[in-house]
């Protein structure tokens, strides 16, 4: 059987690998939210 501090610490893990994979999110859209913008500008302007 678990006891409480196991089962505390479980969700701590589940907690620090949502915090991971989303700094991880931020850190990619950062990276690559230039060429996502000049790729969609260039495409409006190319069909104007």
């Amino acid at each position: 059987m678990r006891t409480k501090s196991e089962l505390g610490q479980g969700l701590v893990e589940y907690a620090v690998i949502i915090v991971f994979l989303a700094i991880l999110s931020i850190v990619a859209l950062t990276f690559l939210s230039g060429g996502i913008t000049n790729s969609l500008y260039d495409q409006v302007i190319g069909n104007l």
